[in-house]
């Protein structure tokens, strides 16, 4: 069955490793063969992955969109999940999810799992700030 995609003027889509941006009007992409797909708010620069969980994103992003260098960085994405899940075991059940998609060979699930374990870290971040604010009686 074909994807259809709404492609909005200035949006950013990746195509089998080849990022597309809609340089005109509101359009739309009809994809006809199976494909590794990730559409803007999806993709995560190699910039924007400075925490842990980012990292882990990355390289599953990375393993996803180039088939041609997926064990690679299969291999630096479990080594960066394996880290998160021993310094935040709270992490593991979110983990086990992302593992479990891999596996079956569904980076694509294992991507949107993913999301949760970006999710997960912001909160605990978040958390820890709000903590620290309060032992140090700093409101603002």
């Amino acid at each position: 069955m074909p994807l259809l995609i709404d492609f909005k003027s200035g949006d950013k889509i990746i195509i089998n490793g080849a990022v597309l941006e809609n340089a005109g009007s509101s359009s739309k992409l009809l994809i006809h063969n199976q494909a590794s797909i990730l559409r803007g708010k999806e993709i995560l620069s190699e910039e924007e992955s400075n925490t842990p969980a980012s990292r882990t994103y990355f390289a599953l992003q990375c393993a996803y969109m180039f088939a041609d260098k997926e064990n690679d960085y299969l291999k630096l994405f479990n080594n960066f999940l394996t880290e998160y899940t021993v310094a935040c075991p709270s992490a593991k059940p979110i983990a086990g999810e992302i593992r479990d998609e891999v596996e079956k060979g569904r980076l694509y699930r294992g991507l949107k799992a993913a999301q949760k374990l970006i999710k997960h870290e912001s909160e605990l971040l978040h958390s820890l700030r709000e903590d620290v604010e309060q032992a140090s009686g700093d409101t603002s």
